[in-house]
């Protein structure tokens, strides 16, 4: 979740505040380190107190310009150390160590080497000795490298924090799509069933006198159907519950390409016409899970559809082979819904058919002199 812009715009002024804090306070003890010893116990001459201030002052500037902060602060203690000999410059070092730290690549590259020249020649100046250059050389390897070890740290630390917000974004994604999912079904179980029972309940009380037999079929299929969807909402609510330390607690399996048949002769006892018809030859591998249940869900909201809605008397259900794609075709002679692109029922099924890299076609039949609504998926095999 993005911070608001006033919170973003606190949070960078607050940033930028410590930050200057922190360099007054280095410079100050920087300062401090470098002039003491220039006034105690007796002071020295004016030019050498301006030369450790020089050597000093420039630390409260160096983020702005780091290489030009380090060449004045080593020009400074070049010529102190004509005539004053530092514990260490502590002014050089902590511009080398900003430079290592918080400089692109590039400037990094072209100070190495600038950088050791000059410090090469303030030892060479006035004529050091061999401990001196190790001391000094140490010193300023060691800036160096405190500087890029804090370097990588920021760099891991905002790895880490870009690693975390792009887990929480698929984590939330995640959650938005099982929503979704969720949703599609229950529309899809409570759609199917209610329609079949509306239909069944509304017959049988016309023919429970005529044609008992009749009538009790048509209460026997309200109370199936209504036990199939209840198995069907246990398990899409099963799926959330979890169960101690064993997980997700145990369900019945997704509906898919077997329990077509079983759907067809479902909504045939509704008093529809129906018929399932199978072209070319299904592949012996195995069907993508996510595929099967698309195409139930597909031919279940079609039907429930022609069932609410389009007045029909016959309905063909056609499951179409090829070799890397399915093809789910429900054909009815009713006059479909007033409008095909709307209703969350259409709109489902085309989601169901795009997540599992499909499309859908949903519209009255190409050949104008027909009648009828056809809804026709293309769901990948593989």
């Amino acid at each position: 979740m993005s911070r608001p812009r006033w919170l973003s715009a606190w949070w960078d002024r607050t940033g930028r505040t410590r930050s200057r804090e922190v360099d007054v306070a280095i410079t100050l003890a920087v300062t401090a380190a470098t002039v003491l010893p220039t006034l105690a116990p007796h002071p020295r001459a004016w030019w050498i107190v301006g030369l450790a201030v020089l050597t000093s002052v420039p630390v409260r500037w160096r983020r702005r310009a780091p290489i030009r902060m380090v060449l004045v602060a080593g020009l400074a203690m070049t010529l102190l150390v004509l005539w004053e000999k530092p514990l260490l410059p502590f002014g050089p070092l902590v511009c080398v160590y900003t430079i290592a730290a918080l400089s692109p690549p590039t400037l990094r590259a072209m100070s190495v080497p600038l950088i050791g020249a000059a410090v090469l020649f303030s030892l060479a100046l006035p004529h050091e000795n061999g401990d001196a250059y190790r001391a000094v050389g140490t010193a300023f390897v060691a800036a160096y490298a405190l500087g890029t070890g804090a370097r990588a740290r920021r760099a891991h630390a905002a790895e880490l924090a870009e690693r975390a917000r792009r887990l929480a974004e698929e984590r939330a994604a995640a959650v938005a799509s099982e929503r979704l999912r969720i949703a599609r079904d229950m529309h899809d179980i409570v759609a199917h069933a209610v329609g079949l029972m509306i239909v069944q309940a509304e017959a049988g009380p016309l023919v429970v006198r005529s044609d008992p037999d009749r009538a009790e079929a048509a209460f026997d299929a309200v109370a199936e159907t209504g036990r199939g969807a209840l198995t069907q909402l246990r398990h899409l609510l099963g799926a959330l519950r979890l169960t101690g330390d064993s997980g997700i607690h145990a369900v019945e399996p997704l509906p898919g390409l077997d329990g077509i048949p079983t759907l067809v002769e479902r909504v045939r006892h509704a008093g529809l016409e129906i018929t399932l018809a199978a072209e070319g030859s299904r592949s012996e591998r195995p069907i993508p899970a996510q595929v099967g249940v698309a195409a139930y869900r597909i031919v279940q909201e079609a039907l429930t559809n022609v069932l609410r809605h389009a007045d029909a008397r016959r309905v063909r259900v056609c499951l179409r082979w090829a070799e890397t794609t399915l093809v789910v075709e429900v054909t009815d002679d009713g006059h479909g819904p007033g409008d095909p692109t709307g209703g969350y029922g259409l709109a489902g099924m085309r989601e169901r058919a795009e997540s599992c890299g499909g499309s859908l076609r949903a519209g009255p039949p190409e050949n104008p002199r027909k009648t009828g609504f056809v809804v026709t998926a293309t769901l990948p095999l593989g």
